[in-house]
C-alpha cells in the first residue's frame, strides 16, 4: 500500500483559496467577455497579425480596430432603434 501526501506551499495554499472565492468567480465571469470581444477584433476585424513594425504601428492598429468595432456597434444599435 502506497499513501501520498500533497505538501503545498503557502503560494499554492493562497492561490487556492483565492479562486475558492466569490472575487475570483466575478473576475472569470468577466474574463469570458473579453475574451469574446477580443476573439471577435482578432478575428473579424485583422488584429490577429500586426500590419506594420514597432510598438507605435501596432498601438495605431489597435485603436483604429477598437474604434471601428465600436463604431459598427454604435451604428447597430442605431438601426436598431429605427427600425
Amino acid at each position: 500500500k502506497t499513501y501520498t501526501l500533497t505538501i503545498k506551499s503557502n503560494l499554492h495554499q493562497e492561490q487556492l483559496d483565492f479562486e475558492n472565492s466569490d472575487a475570483f468567480r466575478e473576475k472569470s465571469r468577466m474574463r469570458y467577455r473579453i475574451e469574446q470581444k477580443n476573439s471577435e477584433l482578432k478575428n473579424r476585424y485583422g488584429l490577429k497579425k500586426s500590419m506594420s513594425n514597432g510598438l507605435f504601428g501596432m498601438t495605431i492598429q489597435s485603436a483604429s480596430t477598437v474604434f471601428i468595432a465600436n463604431m459598427r456597434k454604435i451604428i447597430r444599435e442605431i438601426e436598431k432603434k429605427g427600425a
